[in-house]
C-alpha cells in the first residue's frame, strides 16, 4: 500500500489555511463579532467549557456584544472568564445578560494585533511545511518499497512543492488582508 496520498496532503494543507482564517477571525478590528469570544472558556459544573456552551452570544449593535447566560449561577464565572481572557473587554452585568462594549482600538493595540496576525500566519506556514515534509518522506518510503522509480518520485515531489507554494500564498494573502484591516489601511 502506498504511503503517499495527494488528496490527504491537499486536505491537510487546506486545513492549515482554514485554521489560520479561524484564528484571524478572532482578532477584533473595532467591530463586534461573536467569533471574538470563541477562545473564552468558562469553569462551570466542575469543567472548562467554551462560552458558547453555557450562553448565547450575539452582536445586537456594531460596537456591542451580548452574552445571554442560560443558568443564573453561571453569570459570575462567565464574567470572570471574559475579563481574564485578555481580550480587553469589560462586561457589564445586567441580570443574566452580559453586555460587552467594544472599545475603540488605539494605534498601539492595532500594532499588537497586526503582530499577532503575523504570528498566526507563521504558525500556519510551519504547519504547511510540516505537511510537505510528511509528503516528501512518504514519497521516499514508496520509492524504497519499489512502488515507483526515482523519476516518478521527483515528479511527485514537484507536485507537492507546488501545492505547498500555493498554500503558503493563500496564507500570506489572508494574513496581509487581516493586517490591512487591523491597521485601517
Amino acid at each position: 500500500m502506498a504511503a503517499y496520498e495527494k488528496a490527504d496532503l491537499e486536505r491537510r494543507m487546506a486545513g492549515s489555511v482554514e485554521a489560520l482564517k479561524g484564528d484571524l477571525q478572532g482578532l477584533r478590528t473595532g467591530r463586534a463579532s461573536i467569533s471574538l469570544l470563541d477562545p473564552v472558556t468558562v469553569e462551570v459544573y466542575g469543567a472548562q467549557m467554551p462560552l458558547n456552551q453555557v450562553a448565547t452570544v450575539s452582536a445586537p449593535e456594531s460596537r456591542m456584544l451580548s452574552v445571554q447566560v442560560w443558568d443564573k449561577s453561571n453569570v459570575g464565572p462567565c464574567d470572570k472568564a471574559i475579563r481574564s481572557a485578555g481580550l480587553g473587554l469589560n462586561p457589564i452585568v445586567d441580570g443574566t445578560t452580559l453586555r460587552l462594549p467594544i472599545p475603540d482600538l488605539t494605534e498601539e493595540r492595532r500594532k499588537e494585533l497586526a503582530k499577532l496576525a503575523g504570528k498566526y500566519a507563521e504558525e500556519a506556514r510551519i504547519a504547511a511545511r510540516n505537511v510537505r515534509r510528511d509528503g516528501m518522506d512518504s514519497l521516499k518510503v514508496d520509492e524504497k518499497k519499489g512502488l515507483f522509480g526515482e523519476d516518478e518520485r521527483k515528479k511527485l515531489e514537484t507536485e507537492v512543492q507546488k501545492l505547498t507554494d500555493k498554500t503558503i500564498a493563500e496564507i500570506d494573502a489572508a494574513a496581509t488582508a487581516k493586517e490591512k484591516e487591523i491597521l485601517g489601511k
